[in-house]
């Protein structure tokens, strides 16, 4: 019982004070090196049957270092040949939200005047809502670099702990909490691994073919929407979280169509819907089956999330819902 309430206060603790991206980053630094550990050990028994103590002890070390180390070349590389595109993210994102608000806000004049005759007056009042919300958007991700400093900054001291969490030494001594809190994190880890691996195929996938249908179906057509680079980029983002994040990127690629002709936005929603209809069936074939966590499941937990602890309650809710349900289904509650 105290394992489960240590869990739950940690998990708690880490959606209060905004640890989310250390969590994530901890998680996926203990995967990446517990992986590049085993491929390491592979080619070493090609040399020696039973590798010996040091031989694996080095191996470990290598495995963690490439995890620690790599980031910082990869940031690195990315300063020396794009710095000027990782420093104007934030304004990008920002002057895409603050077009999106605008194209809202002019919503009626880019219809036919038949089809805009025919929407209520109430229809210009959600406009206007709209357009406030995401123009407040703006102006917060105009003022972002702070945060998105901060947030790297915590995800790596994430990583490094992950890394180094994934070669310690294994006591032999056994304690009940020790090893009931082995058990949970365990249970937390595996959930991680198959919510995060799903969703990371799902958004390379849809990512793939956004950038496809943008960079060269469109134009085929003479077609090109503005802010391509940063609508691939927030569709990749984006498609890491499930469900929401597929309808995010459809609703701002048929807006964003929508400021060019109303037939480009119809052509950009159909593209999307026809991608999207693949990736449901991916989603509900890899998510489903591995976490048994139900559309509707997913759906309720994401939005009380995000109602409670804001957009990272949206990024939080799968992996905390699917650790739930691993532990219920362990002692057989469901």
């Amino acid at each position: 019982m105290a394992s489960y309430a240590l869990v739950a206060a940690t998990l708690l603790l880490v959606m209060l004070v905004g640890l989310l991206p250390g969590l994530l980053a901890a998680c996926l630094g203990f995967l990446l090196t517990r992986w590049i550990n085993t491929l390491l050990v592979h080619f070493a028994r090609r040399r020696w049957h039973h590798p010996p103590a040091d031989v694996l002890r080095w191996i470990s070390n290598i495995a963690a270092t490439l995890v620690i180390v790599g980031p910082l070349l990869i940031m690195f590389f990315a300063l020396s040949h794009y710095r000027g595109l990782l420093l104007t993210a934030p304004h990008q994102f920002s002057e895409l939200t603050d077009y999106v608000a605008r194209t809202v806000l002019s919503f009626k004049d880019n219809l036919p005047e038949d089809i805009a005759a025919m929407l209520p007056k109430e229809a210009e009042e959600i406009q206007r809502t709209i357009a406030m919300y995401l123009l407040s958007k703006a102006a917060a991700l105009a003022n972002a670099g702070k945060l998105w400093l901060l947030g790297f900054m915590y995800a790596y001291v994430g990583l490094l702990i992950g890394a180094l969490g994934a070669i310690r030494v294994q006591k032999k001594m056994h304690a009940p909490l020790s090893d009931a809190l082995k058990v949970r994190v365990a249970r937390f880890g595996d959930a991680f691994r198959q919510i995060v691996t799903a969703q990371f195929w799902i958004a390379s996938f849809n990512t793939a073919l956004t950038a496809l249908f943008l960079l060269v179906v469109l134009p085929l057509f003479e077609l090109r929407l503005p802010y391509t680079p940063a609508l691939i980029t927030l569709t990749f983002v984006a498609g890491l979280i499930p469900i929401v994040g597929n309808l995010l990127c459809n609703v701002v690629i048929t807006i964003v169509g929508l400021s060019v002709s109303p037939t480009t936005a119809l052509v950009c929603l159909g593209f999307l819907v026809l991608i999207h209809k693949a990736e449901y069936f991916i989603n509900a074939k890899v998510v489903g089956q591995k976490t048994h966590i139900a559309v509707w499941e997913l759906l309720a937990v994401m939005f009380v999330s995000e109602a409670i602890f804001g957009p990272a309650g949206l990024v939080a809710a799968p992996l905390f819902y699917a650790y739930l349900k691993k532990e219920l289904e362990a002692v057989g509650l469901v």
